[in-house]
């Protein structure tokens, strides 16, 4: 019914679905959403059905304080679908906000980046879950592909490029040359991670029960991947677990640093064995321009420095790390027929 018109109405738009955040972003315009990848539900009488009750922004400030019957996810866990249908659902919905709330008519061909290492029954489900989100064309781009894109690094010349994207669920480092992924590693291991360490740390330490919310806020104020400057402390209000009431301490970045560097240890280890399978003359060239690293992780404080240090590798932050692999995808919107090759996948849906 809607085929004629969709090529008219619909809009080519690039979707980053990660972890912890989703970002959208329109041909011609560049990143036009970026809210949390968390959906709220209601239960319904019926198994099968859900009330969705709130999206993004909105949903995440609901988490760890629903009332019985409501229910927030992240239907993304560690870079792969985990509830199909509520994947749909927050794609459909950041669809339709990207194309002007133009819905059903407004079928757009969507670019969707995946972990690199992902398998073919875990990529046709991002296609299928972005055709039931309303596309009427998919296609997939690996993440670190797109990630080089997006910071501007040379991946279509003969020479070694690196990139290491840690976001909230997954960490994925790259090597590219020629167009091309050379040597790949990834580790189901990042920002959530960290999260928990510092969860863990609290009711390990201080027998103080803390939310995922909480523990990202102590991260972002006092985290670092190497000793500051000067001495930070923060306070961290959550349940005691001795009696169940309320209870506040002070932690310090000291503390906070200890408790997340057996992630950081853990990510840095996955990138030297990359390194070690990277082609000489590659790692030539790594080694004289150093590798680029992006993800919402990337913004703790201290961590290019960290990389570079264990390493022996010059290390470069994304001037906005967050945003490299929707930014990537943006370019592949703007020059899409001649970026074909660069995508691996496709699926079609409403015509």
């Amino acid at each position: 019914m809607f085929g004629p018109f969709s090529g008219i109405f619909g809009k080519d738009i690039g979707v980053d679905l990660g972890t912890s955040n989703i970002v959208v972003c329109v041909k011609g315009k560049g990143v036009t959403i970026n809210e949390p990848s968390v959906i709220a539900f209601r239960k319904a009488s019926r198994r099968s059905n859900k009330e969705i009750i709130a999206y993004g922004i909105e949903a995440r400030a609901m988490d760890g304080k629903t009332p019985i019957g409501v229910e927030t996810v992240q239907p993304v866990q560690s870079g792969v679908i985990g509830d199909f249908e509520m994947t749909g659902a927050i794609i459909r919905h950041f669809l339709s906000l990207a194309n002007d709330g133009i819905r059903p008519m407004g079928h757009p061909r969507v670019i969707i980046g995946t972990p690199v290492d992902v398998t073919e029954v875990e990529r046709k489900a991002f296609i299928d879950a972005t055709l039931d989100g309303g596309a009427r064309e998919v296609f997939v781009v690996e993440e670190p592909i797109a990630a080089a894109i997006g910071v501007g690094l040379p991946i279509d010349e003969p020479r070694g490029n690196m990139i290491v994207d840690i976001g909230g669920g997954t960490s994925e480092v790259a090597v590219l040359s020629l167009g091309g992924v050379v040597v790949s590693n990834s580790l189901r291991v990042a920002g959530d991670e960290m999260d928990a360490a510092l969860i863990n740390m609290l009711r390990q330490n201080y027998t103080l029960s803390i939310g995922a919310a909480t523990a990202g806020e102590l991260k972002n104020a006092i985290g670092s991947a190497l000793p500051m400057n000067s001495e930070k402390e923060f306070e961290v209000r959550g349940r005691n677990l001795k009696d169940g009431l309320p209870k506040g301490i002070r932690i310090s970045n000291t503390e906070v640093r200890e408790a997340l560097n057996p992630v950081l240890t853990r990510v840095i280890e996955m990138v030297r064995e990359t390194l070690e399978r990277t082609p000489p003359e590659l790692a030539r060239d790594i080694a004289d321009q150093g590798l680029v690293l992006c993800g919402g992780s990337a913004l703790l404080e201290g961590l290019g420095k960290r990389i570079s240090q264990d390493l022996s590798v010059p290390v470069l932050t994304a001037e906005r790390p967050l945003f490299a692999v929707a930014e990537g995808i943006g370019k592949l919107l703007d020059r899409f027929d001649y970026m074909k090759k660069t995508l691996v996948s496709v699926g079609h849906g409403v015509r």
